[in-house]
């Protein structure tokens, strides 16, 4: 741990996550018996924050949620795990957000969102937490809260300096202008698709899409590909990073366990491959365990993981 602990500002979404695990995921019209059922926190902004606070780091979280019982657990949890919560707004006008998933026998997932207070979040939201943006070495966001306020935040990062690194996810168009500001974009296959208009079948064509974000004037793409890893791409090369070997049970939040790993690792001063490789082995350890947050590493978990496993 170095003597300062890093600083991340997270801007993005906080839900409830509702959770059926059964042997198979129900086609159209379908119905099958769940073996499992779980209610935790989730949204991908609220897991990237805790992947980040359970790996050492201070963790300012900027949101909204809606003032009903889900709302104050989702706060409570955060205080919990030593996020600062004070720029998560109250919204008396919805809900807070909530995400249904379907996890089944071989660990795939499948999700539907329903966002509710995080579509309410306001550049006003942001411009309260400022102090807190200017002071971060990086700002983390995503896409489960409206773009323009997504742009704003990115905007308002970069004029301070701050290194930004934007999960896009789910899945849409980016503007140019926003792209030309993002340190370090980290798509998985699919996304990377929609922002390349490249479908991805093997690595060179995976390659050949983060060519073309990196034309879109991103700085760095970090494509992550499951179990193969992540394949890095900077102006001068592209490498894939390989990820452990483990058996997955579920692999709701190996995305943001990654994001948060990778905000860390950059945060804590790490070489770009060497803090790919942490977030590798911090998605590949989540997956190990059920649920969302509470399945996410923590600094002295993820480190005798990586002795464990090491390959390099």
């Amino acid at each position: 741990m170095p003597a300062s602990k890093p600083r991340i500002a997270v801007v993005g979404s906080l839900h409830m996550d509702l959770t059926v695990k059964a042997e198979a995921i129900p086609h159209v019209g379908e119905t099958v018996l769940g073996r499992e059922f779980k209610m935790a926190p989730g949204g991908k902004g609220a897991n990237q924050a805790v992947a980040a606070a359970k790996l050492g780091a201070n963790v300012t979280m900027i949101g909204r949620v809606g003032t009903d019982s889900f709302g104050d657990d989702l706060i409570k949890n955060l205080v919990q795990h030593g996020i600062n919560a004070d720029y998560i707004m109250r919204d008396p006008e919805t809900y807070t957000g909530l995400a249904l998933i379907m996890v089944d026998r071989k660990g795939e997932n499948i999700i539907a969102v329903a966002p509710g207070a995080d579509f309410k979040l306001k550049r006003e939201d942001v411009d309260r937490a400022d102090s807190a943006v200017k002071a971060a070495d990086v700002l983390l966001t995503q896409l489960e809260i409206p773009l323009p306020i997504v742009q704003y935040a990115v905007d308002k990062a970069f004029k301070y300096g701050v290194k930004v690194i934007l999960n896009p996810a789910p899945a849409c168009k980016l503007p140019l202008d926003l792209m030309k500001k993002v340190h370090i974009l980290t798509p998985n296959e699919r996304e990377a698709e929609v922002l390349s208009d490249v479908h991805i079948r093997d690595l060179n064509s995976a390659k050949t899409a983060i060519e073309k974000l990196l034309k879109k004037g991103v700085g760095k793409v970090a494509l992550t590909m499951g179990k193969k890893g992540a394949l890095l791409g900077t102006k001068d090369r592209r490498t894939l990073v390989r990820s452990p070997k483990v058996s997955p049970v579920d692999t709701t939040g190996a995305g943001d366990a990654f994001c948060g790993a990778l905000a860390v690792a950059i945060s804590d001063g790490k070489k770009l491959k060497e803090a790919v490789t942490y977030a590798n082995y911090a998605g590949a350890l989540k997956t190990t365990k059920m649920g969302a947050q509470e399945a996410l590493p923590t600094r002295e978990e993820l480190e005798k993981f990586i002795k464990k496993n090491a390959f390099i």
